[in-house]
């Protein structure tokens, strides 16, 4: 008989992590298109201000080649914990971010971060070794090449991190349109990052103001 456990994402006790999305780094991400990969890293900070979740940012060494966070990421989370890391490779060995994903209480954490292999798993690890649940949003971290990408998500799930997309991340965390945030919080949300449900839901506007179908 299976011990298998379904764990679903509760947006009362997430934290989200935006971990090294920055423009330097962002140029090592290549396992999927640039245009792409823009939008999943700032849909991954927009998932925190829909459903209201404590939020922590970190960089490495962002003076240097690695350069910043995207303006737009920063201007999200003014005031979100921001950790600038000079050294530490994995984000838990810096003792202020460790301290600041402590201090949000939650035990569910939802992970983004370039590169997947190295800014994404490693931290991923630690995190499950300090006996968090955690969630990698695959989108939303990018690495060199596709076999690579793959690798370091067979290396987090063997450790038990559930890799998601970002609709999967958004729909676990709503679990039901009629909640809130539902469908009034959501459709606006995937009509900016998923376009390919935004206008399925704009179609579905447009039968439902010509009197052809009937809404929910």
């Amino acid at each position: 008989m299976s011990n298998f456990k379904y764990e679903r994402l509760d947006k009362d006790n997430a934290v989200l992590l935006v971990v090294d999305h920055q423009e330097g780094l962002y140029q090592l991400s290549r396992d999927q298109n640039a245009v792409a990969m823009k939008n999943n890293i700032l849909a991954h900070a927009a998932l925190a201000k829909v459903f209201n979740l404590p939020t922590i940012l970190t960089t490495s060494a962002e003076n240097g080649p690695n350069g910043p966070l995207p303006a737009e990421v920063v201007a999200m989370h003014t005031d979100a914990p921001f950790i600038r890391r000079n050294g530490e490779v994995n984000a838990w060995d810096n003792p202020d971010f460790r301290a600041a994903v402590e201090a949000t209480g939650k035990k569910q954490v939802i992970l983004g971060g370039i590169t997947t292999d190295v800014c994404t798993a490693f931290l991923a690890l630690s995190l499950r070794d300090a006996g968090y649940s955690v969630f990698a949003n695959g989108d939303a971290s990018g690495t060199f090449d596709v076999k690579t990408a793959q690798d370091a998500n067979d290396r987090m799930r063997a450790a038990g991190v559930q890799v998601l997309s970002m609709f999967a991340v958004a729909c676990e965390l709503m679990r039901d349109w009629r909640n809130t945030p539902g469908s009034k919080e959501l459709l606006p949300y995937f009509d900016m990052y998923l376009p390919e449900y935004g206008f399925l839901a704009r179609a579905h506007d447009a039968a439902v103001q010509a009197g052809t179908m009937s809404g929910l």
